[in-house]
């Protein structure tokens, strides 16, 4: 049985690791971030939902009389 040749291991690992780190780094800055971040709260945003416009009544079937 030949024995299998684990030389060129390192190599193709760092490669490998070296290549993604570039192929991230190319990635990752074509992003364009905004300069000026402001903090926004969270009352600001006051959703409107349909079930808060009515009031509904749930009755679940185990608590209906038998």
């Amino acid at each position: 049985m030949p024995q299998l040749d684990t030389s060129t291991w390192f190599i193709m690992i760092t490669s490998m690791f070296l290549t993604l780190f570039i192929l991230f780094q190319l990635k990752i800055s074509k992003y364009n971030y905004p300069c000026n971040v402001e903090i926004t709260t969270k009352s600001n945003y006051k959703t409107s939902t349909p079930w808060m416009k009515k009031w509904t009544k749930i009755c679940l079937p185990l608590s209906l009389p038998q």
